[in-house]
Order: C-alpha cells, then sequence, then structure tokens
C-alpha cells in the first residue's frame, strides 16, 4: 500500500491507543512515525532484485520485533506501541504485492492480491515492457478500484478516530496529504513516461 495509507493506519491505531493511554504529543507523533518509516527504505532499492525495495529487511518482520524489545527493556510503551505499529505496515504490506515477512528466506510471501501467480513468477518479462519498472505496480495498483475505494474508507476512518479520540492532534492529519501528493505526483510521472515511450516506439 502507498506510504500515505499506513499514515493513515497509523493514525487510527495512535488516537485509538490514545484514549487508554493519553499520549504525549512526541509519543503520538512516535507511533504514527514507525507506522510508515520502512517505505523510506525504497532509497536502497537498486541493492535489490528487480529494485524491489520489499527484499530489504527493512520490510520484514525483524524490525518491529527488535523495537518492542527495546522498548520494553526501557520501559518505554510508546516505542513497544511504535513497535506493533510497524508490524502493522508488514502486515498490510502482505495484501497487495507481498514482503520479506521472515527475511532470511530471500522471497515475498503474503496474499499478492494485485498481481498474479503467472506475473509474479515471471516478473522480469513484465518489467522489461515499460521504460520505468515501477510503472507495472503503478498502472496495477491505479487501475483497481478496490485499492481506490479503500484509500477513501481509510481517510475518512483517519479523520473520525482521531477527532472521536485525539483530537488535539488533529494537526496530523496535513501531514496524509504530503504521502498522497508523492504518489499522485509519481503516479502521473509514470504515466507521462510511459505515454511518451509507446508514441517513440509506436
Amino acid at each position: 500500500m502507498h506510504i500515505n495509507i499506513h499514515f493513515a493506519v497509523g493514525v487510527i491505531f495512535a488516537s485509538i491507543l490514545n484514549y487508554c493511554f493519553n499520549f504525549t504529543v512526541l509519543e503520538f507523533i512516535l507511533i504514527v512515525f514507525f507506522s510508515f518509516i520502512c517505505d523510506f527504505d525504497v532509497v536502497f532499492n537498486k541493492f535489490t532484485k528487480d529494485h524491489n525495495h520489499r527484499l530489504l529487511i527493512t520490510h520484514s518482520i525483524i524490525p518491529s520485533i527488535v523495537i518492542i524489545i527495546i522498548g520494553y527493556i526501557l520501559d518505554l510503551p510508546a516505542l513497544i506501541l511504535g513497535g506493533f505499529s510497524y508490524s502493522i505496515h508488514i502486515f498490510i504490506d502482505t495484501l497487495d504485492w507481498g514482503t520479506n515477512f521472515f527475511y532470511f528466506q530471500k522471497k515475498q510471501v503474503g496474499f499478492r492480491l494485485l498481481i498474479s501467480k503467472e506475473e509474479f513468477e515471471n516478473l522480469p518479462t513484465y518489467l522489461a515492457k515499460y521504460r520505468v519498472p515501477a510503472s507495472f505496480f503503478d498502472e496495477k495498483y491505479y487501475s483497481n478500484k478496490i485499492c481506490l475505494i479503500v484509500e477513501v474508507i481509510i481517510f475518512i476512518l483517519m479523520v473520525l478516530f482521531i477527532v472521536i479520540f485525539a483530537l488535539k492532534y488533529i494537526f496530523m492529519i496535513l501531514l496524509y496529504f504530503l504521502g498522497l501528493y508523492f504518489h499522485l505526483q509519481r503516479h502521473f510521472t509514470l504515466k507521462k513516461i510511459e505515454k511518451n515511450h509507446k508514441a517513440l516506439n509506436f
């Protein structure tokens, strides 16, 4: 899923917990931060097969376990919950393309709902059809109406939960739009590149 979706899920998670823990602003931000931070591992995708950042250890369950353990050792509830927030991200990523969940098996696992078995097993062939390989995933995502509906639903739930359980942190919603802008800008850029590429090869 996109970073704005993970951010929204993090806000929902932190908002619900805020009802019980009454977080400080730093604790609330920390929990939300861990809900999306692993997507920044995309800067290291050149070191992975097919430039797939989900094969990195950061997209496995290992970091969340480490964070939770450190949180217990330091007796920091917000850090422990941040570890769980991180793990939710990893579980969600098993739904669309899959993720290197256990890391050491060095392959993506999960439901992989946005890619067929044939496409997954012959991924290099499909990626070769595009000027930019990432366009394959971008096209699959944005052509799936369920994904778009889920994005809208998650956004609405984020607003509702933060208003009900953590109104004083309503400003966090503004950061959601940064993630949304990033993905929409990337989407239209990739579409333009592929359109020009097809025109040149027509």
